[in-house]
C-alpha cells in the first residue's frame, strides 16, 4: 500500500474501486506528467446515496461530505492511471460543481470537502487552485461532482 493510502487508512478511509463511467468517457486520462479525471460523483459501492439540490433537499454539511467522497473517487481514478498514488507530485486544480437551489451561494464551503480531503491525504502536494461552481442539475440528480488534475512523477 502507498503512503497516501496509509494516510487515508489513518483517516478511516479506503480507496474505492474506480466508479464505472455513466456514458462515453473514461475515468481518467494521463497526458505526459498530468492526469485529468472525469467528473466524479459521490458514488459509494456503485450507488448514489443522496440526490437533490444543495440548499433544498441536501444540507451544505451533507454536501461537503459528498464532495469528500467525490475526491476519494477521483483519487481512485488517478491511481487507475498511474498505479501508485505516491507518484502524485501535486494536485494542480480542483473543479467542484454543486447542484444548487436558486438562493444557495455556499458552493465554496461545499467544495471544501474535496479540498480538505486532498490536503489530509497528500499534505503539501494536496494544495491546489480551485473553482467552485453552482449549477442547476448534475447527472443522476447528484448534489456534487468533482474533477481533479494532478501532476505525477514518471
Amino acid at each position: 500500500m502507498s503512503a497516501v493510502e496509509d494516510k487515508l487508512a489513518e483517516l478511516g478511509l479506503t480507496l474505492p474501486e474506480v466508479v464505472a463511467p455513466l456514458a462515453a468517457y473514461v475515468p481518467s486520462v494521463r497526458s505526459g506528467s498530468y492526469v485529468y479525471t472525469s467528473g466524479q460523483l459521490p458514488m459509494v459501492d456503485g450507488k448514489l446515496g443522496v440526490t437533490g439540490k444543495v440548499g433544498a433537499e441536501v444540507t451544505p454539511e451533507e454536501a461537503k461530505e459528498l464532495a469528500r467522497i467525490c475526491a476519494l473517487n477521483a483519487l481512485a481514478a488517478v491511481k487507475s492511471a498511474v498505479g501508485d498514488l505516491d507518484k502524485v507530485v501535486r494536485v494542480v486544480k480542483v473543479v467542484g460543481f454543486v447542484a444548487s437551489a436558486p438562493d444557495f451561494t455556499g458552493q465554496p464551503g461545499v467544495v471544501n470537502g474535496a479540498s480538505e480531503l486532498l490536503g489530509e491525504a497528500l499534505g503539501e502536494a494536496g494544495v491546489h487552485a480551485r473553482s467552485a461552481v453552482g449549477v442547476a442539475v448534475l447527472p443522476l440528480d447528484a448534489p456534487v461532482e468533482v474533477e481533479i488534475q494532478v501532476e505525477v512523477a514518471d
